[in-house]
């Protein structure tokens, strides 16, 4: 493996855009196709032939991608809209006093597949691995006693975290579950008081929506079956009382 010293070296000698990696017997080397900063102008056309038809890794075969991690505020409010208004399950909390923090894992195990979570405090951290998608909510230790609200930027253009005042420029976007029925589960929101940044019918996007957790992270809300990418099952009116020729256009999170 390159020791953190040259990979450091080497990335302070040219800003590498990578297209791909291998990792060979000998160690880990980055394969790029562009080794400048700024890469060619791609005129928002992509072919992606070549991913579809990659063969699987051998070696990545059981790995999982399990997890997404932000910091929250309050966990309190953040366990009760997770757990209550998503229906996710706390699956395994790591308490971390020494460094002032601690974590909670939610998410939808796949109880059919691994059965139910265990009682055992080392068994859930064991299960947790394996349910992919899980959110790590990190709560740094007195953070609900601060003045300001939202503490941390979301990744989105927001002003949150910046000592200026100014909007950054969103990296992170959000996250995402599906869900039978978008425009009933939209409903439940509502009922329950989360917060929209994109009913089901607003926006250019029909029949998917956003909805913002206590600290401001947004969650989109799909199908599990959709028609295609970008046609979705729609009603003619949401839960906000949006139609569907109504709600404006397409809006650009990372910029406001």
């Amino acid at each position: 493996m390159l020791r953190r010293a040259h990979l450091a070296s080497a990335v302070l000698r040219q800003c590498f855009v990578g297209r791909s990696a291998a990792l060979s017997a000998v160690g880990c080397k980055l394969l790029s196709t562009t080794a400048a900063c700024r890469g060619a102008n791609l005129n928002g056309k992509l072919d992606v032939s070549a991913y579809y038809a990659a063969p699987k890794d051998a070696a990545t075969k059981d790995w999982v991608m399990q997890q997404t991690m932000y910091r929250v505020k309050d966990p309190v409010r953040s366990l009760d809209f997770y757990t209550k208004v998503l229906g996710m399950r706390l699956i395994t909390v790591g308490d971390f006093p020494q460094w002032g923090f601690t974590v909670y894992f939610v998410g939808y195990p796949p109880e059919k597949d691994l059965g139910p979570i265990p009682e055992n405090d080392a068994d859930k951290f064991a299960y947790c691995m394996k349910v992919p998608g899980c959110v790590e909510l990190t709560w740094n230790h007195g953070s609900e006693a601060e003045d300001c609200d939202p503490l941390y930027n979301t990744g989105n253009s927001d002003t949150a975290g910046c000592s200026d005042g100014s909007t950054v420029r969103g990296g992170f976007g959000h996250i995402g579950i599906t869900v039978p029925d978008v425009y009933a589960a939209c409903q439940r929101f509502k009922d329950m008081g989360a917060e929209f940044k994109k009913s089901p019918n607003a926006g250019g996007m029909k029949g998917l929506a956003f909805i913002k957790d206590p600290d401001g992270y947004l969650i989109e809300v799909l199908p599990l079956q959709p028609k295609g990418i970008g046609s979705f099952p729609t009603q003619e009116v949401d839960c906000c009382g949006v139609t569907l020729d109504g709600g404006g256009g397409y809006q650009d999170n990372s910029k406001k």
